[in-house]
């Protein structure tokens, strides 16, 4: 079954909230919803409902899906009208490209091309390869327009490739969170692979316990907020070693290969769009904690190790306390 709920009451109405746990694969990760409510028909029904739209967002945005919007929008002409959920998703993609200076930038579809093939023949992608990704690559080369009734993306290059994984969980997080918000339910969070979007606290708490998956390796660490997300990206768990050298699945626009400098970046901002996007942006340029740090509720905290093996740690003034966890 594709929504599996833990709770500790099946009642209709409860004078105390009571905690739910509901979950489904989606964009090649676990989705999970965790909520406080009276009633478990309602915290049902709203899950089933944020599990729609995680659906709808994925459905727009894969790259993997021949026949969704993303692919469709990928394939000549090089000017073409979208939808208004795929348009909303990449106005706010360009949007944090520019200030990001490209740290980020959506439209890298061609590296993320060339390193899946690389991680299947465990081998380099041809010079050939990079030089035509980093040609019809590069987000001022995309221009979204958009009308009252219409959303028109142009492409300089009609077979630009566009990669929305940095951001597209992010985005269906902050929407599932607020269809449960409209259900009455404020008291959630959601949890989409390394995205975490968060609601008001549990009962009785003042926030809701967060672990960071930092290159810290000897304690684990959390945090606790609430009404925020927490994004980390980084190498931990997605690399592939070609010659001796461990490359990164993020790409460095400037090179149009993997990271080889190891890094976690994890980004607490209002919403999980855009943490999602800043700590991508972070892996690839962790020099940008400078903008971060004027952004409002926006804070990083970024581990780096270079091939030498030297650790760097950049941390924002007001990132909330961490709790240090003993292995």
């Amino acid at each position: 079954m594709w929504l599996v709920t833990l709770s500790t009451s099946t009642l209709a109405q409860e004078t105390t909230p009571q905690r739910f746990h509901y979950q489904k694969p989606l964009m090649g990760t676990k989705f999970q919803i965790i909520l406080y409510s009276t009633d478990g028909k309602k915290a049902q029904q709203a899950a089933e409902e944020a599990f729609q739209i995680a659906q709808q967002i994925e459905n727009a945005c894969s790259d993997y899906s021949p026949s969704s919007g993303l692919s469709i929008l990928m394939r000549p002409p090089a000017t073409q009208e979208i939808s208004p959920l795929l348009a909303q998703v990449l106005k706010q993609a360009l949007h944090i490209a520019q200030q990001t200076k490209g740290s980020y930038d959506p439209t890298l579809g061609g590296h993320s091309i060339n390193w899946r093939r690389a991680k299947t023949r465990n081998t380099l992608p041809s010079a050939e390869a990079i030089a035509h990704a980093q040609k019809t690559s590069g987000w001022e080369n995309l221009t979204l327009t958009s009308t009252a009734t219409t959303h028109t993306i142009t492409k300089k290059f009609p077979t630009m490739q566009l990669d929305l994984g940095g951001i597209a969980k992010g985005y269906a997080a902050d929407q599932m969170l607020t269809v449960l918000q409209k259900h009455g339910l404020p008291i959630a969070t959601i949890a989409a692979g390394g995205d975490v979007r968060l609601g008001d606290p549990p009962p009785g708490k003042k926030g809701w316990n967060v672990g960071l998956k930092t290159l810290a390796t000897d304690t684990r660490q959390r945090v606790t907020v609430s009404n925020c997300a927490v994004s980390t990206s980084g190498d931990i768990h997605q690399f592939i070693e070609i010659g001796g050298t461990r490359y990164s699945h993020i790409v460095d626009p400037s090179t149009g290969l993997g990271l080889t400098r190891r890094t976690s970046a994890t980004i607490i901002a209002p919403t999980a769009t855009r943490a999602d996007a800043l700590a991508t942006a972070s892996c690839v340029n962790p020099s940008i904690h400078t903008y971060i740090e004027q952004q409002r509720a926006t804070h990083s905290f970024v581990i780096t190790i270079s091939p030498k093996g030297t650790t760097t740690q950049i941390i924002s003034s007001h990132f909330p306390k961490i709790k240090h966890i003993l292995n």
